[in-house]
């Protein structure tokens, strides 16, 4: 795509932060579920460098099948075919236990499109920082070192698919010991 389609991009976040509106983050402050797609957003375009507008859009969107009642024919007619598939390629089956859902994140990294690899791995990022700066209200200190080192494995998949941001997440793993 030549130059950057500021009106998909601003398509994207308004139907994302409709979509999310109800929702709220899981840590004490229960911020605004909208802060997690944009952060990813934002991770990607200024410390990853992307500037493709279908993965920025797909970051943004990447939470909308599984947690609203958002659909990937909706996001294929609204977005288009490539962003939707990106987003389908990021999404869990809610219908699966979490360990199964887990473990096939582990297992799919590898194979993801190289958007979806750099959606994942932002999501990744933002999550573990969020872990170490404003954890989910009520979460011990062994849930939050298991969530770190399934990250791990996760972003093991990823490797790659742009240096930078496997650097940032590197630095937030090494951080685990301020888990407390």
């Amino acid at each position: 795509m030549n130059g950057f389609d500021i009106g998909l991009f601003t398509r994207a976040v308004q139907f994302a932060s409709e979509k999310h509106s109800t929702q709220r983050r899981k840590d004490e402050d229960a911020s605004p579920y909208i802060n997690h797609p944009l952060a990813l957003a934002r991770l990607l375009a200024n410390e990853g460098g992307v500037t493709d507008v279908e993965v920025l859009s797909a970051a943004v969107l990447h939470d909308t099948i599984e947690d609203t009642d958002t659909t990937a024919q909706e996001l294929e007619v609204h977005f288009g075919k490539s962003i939707a598939l990106m987003v389908q390629e990021v999404t869990d089956d809610k219908s699966l236990p979490k360990t199964i859902r887990k473990q096939q994140q582990v297992d799919h990294a590898p194979h993801l499109s190289r958007g979806a690899q750099l959606v994942k791995l932002a999501d990744k990022i933002c999550n573990l920082s969020d872990i170490l700066n404003a954890p989910p209200a009520g979460w011990s200190k062994e849930r939050r070192l298991e969530y770190l080192m399934w990250t791990g494995e996760v972003v093991e998949g990823l490797r790659g698919v742009n240096a930078t941001l496997e650097q940032i997440y590197d630095s937030l793993y090494e951080r685990k010991g301020e888990i407390g």
